[in-house]
């Protein structure tokens, strides 16, 4: 088994996430070991007995090993912490994600990127906005990080493109569920001038609970996040507020 794929299982076992993770590296020295544990001596490292059954029903239905197949097959590749390719900058923030799944490719200049994010309702003034930073951006070399969503995330994928720049596309779905279905045709051109990245496995479908979450990569990628427009309680202030915690520029 590719120790790549006890990574991805792990990832696949609910309630298992970054400070889990980094308890197992603790007590085991890899996931590797971790992932052909008894339940005892998961017990040891500190999951609790709900988690432990969790994880010996992933590794019975050989859901891990499925999981890896289907990602090479569909040329989504897998970094962890492990990796040296692991974007630099998301590494340094708090509880990272243990593994990211990526349908592109991530390059050392990618270390110079800024968010832009903003409300799905955008305004004329705000559409202005968004292509003219975003498109002065790549023209400099910044990839351009956003979520693929309506409105200002869209706006600002689609002028880092037409300006020939990178830009990331960061998702609450798995790399192969492309969200909003209209925006499939952009996610496809993006995946050619940078990357299509989430921390969910391949197949999650959307769902309104992941996208704050999911927020912290779009930020946690970034030099700076700007808010071109936005609601009081919108996913770009939250994304934001990540930014903040995060030392990033706002």
């Amino acid at each position: 088994m590719d120790p790549k794929a006890c990574w991805v299982g792990f990832n696949l076992v609910k309630g298992i996430g970054a400070v889990r993770v980094r308890a197992l590296l603790e007590h085991f020295g890899s996931l590797e070991i971790a992932w052909q544990a008894p339940a005892d001596a998961l017990s040891a490292a500190g999951l609790s007995a709900k988690i432990i059954e969790n994880v010996l029903k992933v590794r019975a239905e050989n859901l891990a090993e499925r999981a890896w197949d289907y990602v090479q097959r569909k040329g989504i590749t897998v970094y962890t912490w492990d990796d040296a390719e692991y974007p630099r900058r998301l590494k340094q923030v708090d509880q990272p994600p243990p593994v990211i799944y990526v349908r592109g490719d991530l390059t050392p200049l990618d270390d110079f990127a800024v968010a832009i994010v903003g409300t799905r309702r955008v305004t004329g003034y705000g559409r202005q906005v968004a292509e003219e930073l975003a498109g002065c951006l790549a023209r400099s070399g910044i990839t351009v990080v956003s979520g693929l969503a309506r409105g200002v995330d869209g706006v600002a994928h689609e002028a880092a493109l037409k300006a020939g720049g990178r830009t990331f596309a960061v998702l609450g779905s798995g790399v192969d569920v492309l969200y909003p279905p209209e925006h499939r045709g952009l996610a496809e051109r993006i995946m050619l001038q940078g990357a299509v990245i989430s921390d969910y496995a391949p197949a999650t479908q959307p769902d309104a609970s992941n996208f704050p979450p999911r927020n912290r990569i779009i930020s946690g990628l970034s030099m700076a996040v700007v808010v071109v427009e936005a609601g009081e309680e919108s996913g770009a202030l939250i994304t934001a507020t990540f930014a903040a915690d995060q030392g990033r520029d706002v």
